[in-house]
């Protein structure tokens, strides 16, 4: 998703440009930036992205100041999934225009879809602020709470989304969610009842319920409705995943593996898919299988911690520590506020006998895990939430 940032201010730049590029008397006026740039407006509505591009691009040679004609690159690029390109010029575009709340919604949207919570999230508090009656901006910057485990302010974030979303199943099962483990009962049952009230036997009611259950670790109910969402339909998006997700809680490995592979052929581009089946394959012991599985991930998503700290695991078992500390380092690179990544990384400099800086690691990680300990359980992995956002 992305929003294309109208023209005006590429307008209100361009008349020292057109007085810079004047014509003389017999020559050929050059093209002025506005008339590009409507140009490019248009191609960019109708999704001609390579006219698009072309087009902005002539715009900045023409007025280098041009912060919409970056604005829209960024969109061009956002909608081809090419992020660095896009946070690039999105970038240029919020230091020319600061005051243009979709840039920074796009912004956000950029880290949203790379599942960079946590960059996510100043942009899109920047645009609440701004734009507190915004629906889009709120509803993604509340699922950034809840992936970041905030959950008191991922509850008082969507709340105010009632009226308009307390129709949809994704957003009362992420609101009762958050607001059961902020204590804040009575949004809880609120939530749950209209959660309930909209029971209407599809596949996607029976999905959500058993989220619902999964994330209070009642994975017996959670399976019978996940299971329930199958036989209505046995190809609906990531009910395989969570069967495999409650299976793998209960310790049912074989059965996890299944459901995990079953999504995979579904969903073959679902990065999760490949990280949980790495998980149940390190729980089997089949360090081979598991490492494939934490490599086609990270394929798919480089940013996935859990595989990194994975494949770090595995390296550390067939005592290949310099493997293992490489994917240590690259997991502290990508979350250093995670206890367990400070860990792992602190258990290989210790087996590579690099005790200094190991006793270093491993107190980081201790103090971290005291700070994660002061909040309540992560929920589990809904990657659905992400599809409905789409």
């Amino acid at each position: 998703m992305g929003i294309a940032i109208v023209g005006a201010a590429a307008r209100s730049s361009s008349a020292a440009a057109e007085n810079a590029h004047g014509s003389l008397p017999g020559q050929t006026r050059p093209a002025e930036p506005a008339q590009v740039f409507e140009r490019g407006q248009d191609a960019l509505n109708q999704n001609r992205l390579e006219e698009a591009e072309r087009d902005f691009r002539q715009v900045l040679e023409l007025d280098p100041q041009s912060g919409a004609a970056y604005a829209n690159l960024g969109v061009v690029y956002m909608r081809r999934k090419q992020w660095t390109r896009a946070l690039e010029s999105l970038d240029k575009a919020e230091k020319l225009l600061p005051q243009v709340a979709g840039i920074q919604l796009n912004i956000g949207l950029a880290y949203f879809r790379q599942n960079q919570f946590l960059k996510a999230i100043p942009p899109l508090e920047a645009v609440v602020r701004a734009q507190p009656e915004a629906a889009q901006p709120r509803y993604l910057l509340g699922l950034c709470y809840f992936f970041d485990d905030r959950w008191a302010d991922a509850a008082a974030t969507l709340e105010p989304l009632w009226d308009l979303e307390s129709k949809q199943l994704p957003y009362l099962y992420v609101l009762s969610n958050a607001a059961h483990r902020a204590g804040r009962k009575d949004l809880d049952d609120r939530a749950t009842e209209q959660l309930i009230r909209l029971g209407n036997g599809s596949a996607q009611y029976h999905l959500f319920v058993g989220k619902y259950y999964l994330n209070r670790e009642q994975y017996d109910e959670a399976i019978a409705e996940f299971a329930a969402a199958a036989d209505r339909d046995p190809n609906f998006p990531f009910v395989h995943f969570n069967l495999g997700l409650a299976h793998l809680k209960k310790q049912q490995y074989t059965q996890a593996r299944d459901e995990f592979l079953k999504d995979a052929a579904l969903e073959p581009d679902l990065s999760l898919n490949y990280q949980e089946l790495g998980n149940t394959y390190w729980q089997m012991q089949e360090d081979e299988n598991a490492e494939k599985s934490y490599r086609e991930a990270l394929k798919r998503d480089p940013h996935l911690v859990d595989s990194r700290i994975g494949l770090a695991k595995i390296y550390q078992r067939q005592q290949k520590y310099r493997a293992a500390l490489a994917e240590a380092d690259a997991a502290v690179k990508a979350d250093p506020d995670r206890p367990d990544v400070h860990y792992v990384r602190g258990q290989a400099l210790l087996r590579l006998g690099r005790k200094t800086e190991a006793q270093k690691e491993l107190q980081i990680a201790s103090s971290k895990e005291h700070a994660r300990n002061e909040k309540q359980n992560a929920s589990v992995p809904s990657p659905e939430l992400l599809e409905d956002t789409e």
